[in-house]
This record gives C-alpha cells, structure tokens and sequence, in this order.
C-alpha cells in the first residue's frame, strides 16, 4: 500500500507546476503539432496542412505571452518555468519555424545550413538570456530589455511562409527561386533565417521588455 505521505515521482512533478507551465506546455505543444503538420505536408501536398502548420505558430505566441501574465499575475516565478519556456520557445520559435521551411522547399544544401544556423542561434539566445537575466533585472526583479530580438520574432518568418503557401509559391515557384553554389543550391528565401537567426546572437541590437 502506498503512503499517502509519499505520493509517486510523477504525482510529486506535476504538484510542482503551476498554472502558467501548463501554458508554457501548451507553447509546446502547438510547436510539436506544427512540426506534425510540416511532415504532414510533404506526404499530402495539401495546401491546409501548410496553413495549419503555420497557424501554430501564433497559437504558440499566444500560449507564450499568456504563460508571462499568469507568472507576473500570480506571482509564481520559478527557475523550472524559466527552463520550460526556453524549451518550449526552442521548439515552437526554432525548430518548428526551420521545419516549416524545409517543407515550402528550401531544401537545397545551403538552404539546410541556413536553417540548420537559425536553430543554434535560437537556442543559443535563449540560453544567453537564462544566464544574463538577473543582471538585466531592475530592482523588481523585471528584465529591462532583450540584448538581440526574442526567438519569438521568427512568427514573421511563418507568416512569410503562409503568405507564399496561400498564393502557391512553394516547392519550385518559391519566391527568389534558387541559386547554384557548386553542387549546393541556395534559395535567397533561407537568407531570411540567416538575418534573423543572426539578430537574435546580436549583443548590440537592444529590445525594450514591456
């Protein structure tokens, strides 16, 4: 018989998480879901899983913004919410994002790089941000500004993706076509993750937190 006292691991894990990880799961989730629906994609070629795929994307800021107002509402910060929001921002801002593209047809070797790029440099921003956040803490504990622009930004590189999806510019009729290097092919599109993959390791460029 178990002792009531002593409630199983899994029992004990989930007592420790509050309402705003539940969102931050949700963040994850709508991220794992778009990574679904990118695979989804090239079996079917249908147009609605591309969209759905992109639509997790805000569905995942949603989730992410909303788990920040609970924390800061009920006053329940932790360093394990700190630590799922960045996993759950890796996925839905990082991998899902690169996922997306590689199924619009940036698939040429450079284009994987460029892709490949823009995750490290989301992960790498985000484990920048857990290590230098209390330093960039007022006296209330509130970060001031992001040092390079939030993983989340990359909601702009989907809604790019969307709007050349709904318009039937994907796979060979993607927009800035392809370009050969060597053996590599390089779609001018993927340059876009290179920029913005780069801004977010940029320790000049200065983001206010509101």
């Amino acid at each position: 018989m178990r002792d009531p006292a002593n409630p199983p691991r899994h029992f004990s894990m989930l007592r420790g998480f509050h309402l705003a990880d539940f969102l931050t799961l949700g963040n994850a989730a709508c991220g794992v879901a778009g990574i679904f629906l990118a695979m989804r994609f090239m079996v079917s070629q249908a147009v609605s899983d591309f969209m759905l795929a992109a639509a997790m994307a805000p569905a995942a800021f949603i989730f992410d913004v909303f788990d920040g107002k609970v924390a800061r509402w009920r006053q329940q910060h932790s360093p394990l919410g700190r630590e799922l929001d960045s996993l759950a921002d890796v996925i839905s801002f990082g991998v899902a994002p690169a996922a997306l593209a590689f199924a619009a047809g940036l698939q040429g070797g450079l284009d994987c790089a460029a892709l490949i790029y823009f995750v490290c440099c989301g992960v790498s921003r985000l484990a920048r941000f857990n290590v230098t956040a209390e330093s960039l803490s007022d006296e209330g504990g509130k970060v001031r500004y992001f040092e390079g622009t939030p993983i989340p930004t990359s909601v702009l590189l989907t809604a790019v993706l969307a709007w050349a999806a709904w318009h039937a510019r994907l796979g060979e009729a993607i927009y800035g076509g392809s370009l050969l290097a060597g053996p590599w092919a390089l779609h001018p599109l993927s340059l876009l993750f290179v920029l913005s993959g780069t801004l977010m390791i940029s320790k000049t460029v200065h983001i206010p937190k509101f």
